[in-house]
Parts: C-alpha cells; sequence; structure tokens
C-alpha cells in the first residue's frame, strides 16, 4: 500500500506556488506516495489544480472556532496518514500531527514547534542562503529518505504544466497573429510585497519598447482589489501614447494563470503572481526589496533560470527603496529576453543570446 502523506504550506499564494517543487519530488518517487496537502481555502483552488496533489484539506485556520478545530483533527486522523511534512511550521500544526497519531513528522527545526516533531531539519531560512523553493525540495528529500522511498531524479520546470493546446489558445489570445512577444505587468502588492510604483511601471515600459524594434503588446493585470491601480496603469501608459489593456477579469485563480501560461513575460513584484508565472515557466522579470528576508535569491521564482530576471534596491539604499532600482539596467535586460524571443512556452524552444541570465543585480 502506498504511503499517505499530508504537506502543510498553510499560508499565502506565492508561498504555496513555492512549494510545487516539493510536491513535484514527492509524486515523482517511487514507489509514489499518495500526497494529500492541508491548505487554506486562500489557496484551495490552486491545490486542486496542482497535479502533484491526490487530495486536498481546507484548514480553517488559527481563527477557527473550535467545532472547526476539531473536525480537522477528526479529519486528519480518519485518514491515517503515515507522514505529516510541515513547510512552515506553527504550534497550530505541530500539535495537531501529533494528537492526530501521524507517526514520522517532519519539519525545519526552527521556533518552538519543533517540540511536536520527531525529525527535525536545521535550515536556517532566515539567512536567505538559497531559494524558498530549494529548502521545500530539501525537506522534501529527507522525508523520502526516511520514508525509503526512491528519486531517481530531480524533478525540472515545469512545475505547472499545462497542455499545449491550452497555452496555445491563450497566447493568440494576447498575441494575435502579430510576431511580438506578449508581455503581462501586475502592478498590484497583494498586500504584503513592496512592488514599483505606477510611475516606475510606466517608465519602465517606455525604455523597453525605446529598446525593441517591435513594441511588446502589454497587458495589465489585477488581483482582486487591485482594479483601480491597474486601470490607473493603463490610462497613464495611453496618456504617454503607449499601448497597454487590461488583462480580461477571470473567473478563478486557475483561469487567470491559463492567461499568464500565454504570456512570454511577466513583469511584477514577489506576489503570488509571479511565483505563479514561475511554475508554469513562464518568463519572469520580479522586482524584490532588498530586505534580507525578501532577497531575490531567498523568494526566486522556479522557472528555469534563464527565464529570470530579478532587480532590488543597490547596496546602501534602504531595503525598500524601491525608486532608488536602476530602471535603465532593468529595461536593457528586459529588452534582451524580448528581443531574443525568450518565450515561456516549451513549443516555442529557448533562443537565449548571451548575458540575459543574470540574477540577484544590486
Amino acid at each position: 500500500m502506498a504511503h499517505r502523506v499530508l504537506v502543510v504550506r498553510n499560508d499565502k499564494i506565492g508561498d504555496f506556488m513555492l512549494a510545487w517543487p516539493a510536491l513535484a519530488c514527492l509524486k515523482s518517487a517511487s514507489p509514489t506516495p499518495h500526497v494529500s496537502v492541508l491548505v487554506p481555502a486562500y489557496t484551495e483552488a490552486l491545490a486542486r489544480a496542482c497535479p502533484w496533489v491526490d487530495e486536498v484539506i481546507v484548514d480553517p485556520g488559527k481563527n477557527g472556532g473550535k467545532s472547526a478545530q476539531k473536525a480537522l483533527l477528526a479529519t486528519v486522523k480518519a485518514a491515517r496518514f503515515d507522514a505529516l511534512l510541515t513547510l512552515y511550521s506553527t504550534p497550530r500544526i505541530g500539535w495537531l500531527g501529533l494528537r492526530a497519531g501521524i507517526a514520522l513528522r517532519l519539519a525545519p527545526a526552527t521556533k518552538w514547534a519543533q517540540i511536536f516533531y520527531n525529525a527535525r531539519i536545521t535550515q536556517r531560512r532566515s539567512r536567505s542562503i538559497k531559494p524558498e523553493y530549494q529548502y521545500n525540495v530539501d525537506l522534501a528529500c529527507a522525508l523520502l529518505e526516511r520514508l525509503s522511498l526512491t528519486l531517481n531524479r530531480l524533478p525540472t520546470p515545469p512545475f505547472w504544466p499545462l497542455a499545449k493546446e491550452v497555452i496555445a489558445h491563450q497566447r493568440q489570445e494576447l498575441a494575435g497573429e502579430a510576431n511580438v512577444c506578449a508581455v503581462v505587468v501586475h502592478p498590484g502588492s497583494g498586500g504584503s510585497a513592496v512592488n514599483l510604483s505606477l510611475e516606475q511601471y510606466a517608465a519602465l515600459v517606455a525604455k523597453v519598447n525605446l529598446r525593441t524594434d517591435a513594441a511588446p503588446a502589454w497587458w495589465i493585470s489585477a488581483g482582486p482589489g487591485e482594479e483601480t491601480k491597474a486601470d490607473a496603469l493603463v490610462e497613464t501608459l495611453t496618456a504617454q501614447g503607449m499601448e497597454a489593456r487590461r488583462l480580461a477579469p477571470s473567473d478563478s485563480i486557475e483561469a487567470f494563470a491559463h492567461q499568464l501560461a500565454g504570456a512570454d513575460l511577466l513583469i511584477a513584484g514577489s506576489t503570488g503572481p509571479l511565483h505563479i508565472a514561475g511554475c508554469l515557466n513562464t518568463a519572469t522579470a520580479g522586482f524584490y526589496p532588498a530586505r534580507r528576508s525578501a532577497t531575490p535569491l531567498r523568494w526566486q521564482t522556479c522557472n528555469d533560470a534563464d527565464r529570470r530576471l530579478a532587480f532590488c534596491p543597490p547596496a546602501g539604499a534602504g531595503e525598500q527603496e524601491m525608486a532608488a532600482i536602476d530602471l535603465d539596467t532593468a529595461a536593457e535586460e528586459i529588452s534582451a529576453l524580448v528581443r531574443a524571443g525568450l518565450a515561456a512556452h516549451p513549443e516555442r524552444g529557448v533562443l537565449v543570446e548571451g548575458g540575459v541570465s543574470r540574477e540577484n543585480r544590486q
């Protein structure tokens, strides 16, 4: 009988997307385990769309009432999991795994919540010496070793593979028959990550247009509650004589992800959409703060290395001083992706003209 594993990453969209490489590792092992995830309602739809997940359990969260917590415990107990893998440890989840009688409970050796786990891996993530998704993969590999499961090789991007027909349709929607790159700009911040200002995004678009023979097809996207900001950017670009359109509202986060799969490039702050694009292996240009816990390396997207660019304030600037980022440098490197025709779609191939994949610019 296959091992039954419960994986917990019950926080924000970006954090959950960076768990997909670890989930892919689990489902690529032999014998293949049954993988369940515990996620908040906020990321439930993404979890159900994940090709590496067999079952989704919705976490009521720390603010859920006693009856909801009791029901969660009953659900986890009834599933008779062989192992619990907690990618982000909290006392509530550690206590849940212990009370549910899960024999193997593995988590990072951080915070006092580690007392609830009988397998702890020292990572010191706050030092930000490797990407978040790699920390997650390390934990998954440690779990596989303890379960005596074999992983012959690590999975590679895309971690959200879509049918070629889906990608082709979405590309047609964004670029039409024109031989231009389709670029999506997401100016929202998701309420957590700092981002460029609308004025900076408008300046960046103008600088990229100047550096390309054919201006990209520019699309502006918005998350819930960010529509006003997206509309304002479209209006600013239009007033400056540039063409840009709002990405059509989607009826689900999975539908939004499909839209991003049709783009050649997504430009955004370190938010959920950036990491969704990373899982799709869509090319990304991310703008990050210089804070050690939020560096471009720590929150690197999990697409191929030659499909990602990252920019942050230079040394000496404030850690969230996004105005200090050199937009000329950013525009030149983003334009290099456009000029080289570096696309997010495997069927279109990868064309790299030297020097377009440098990362962690200061």
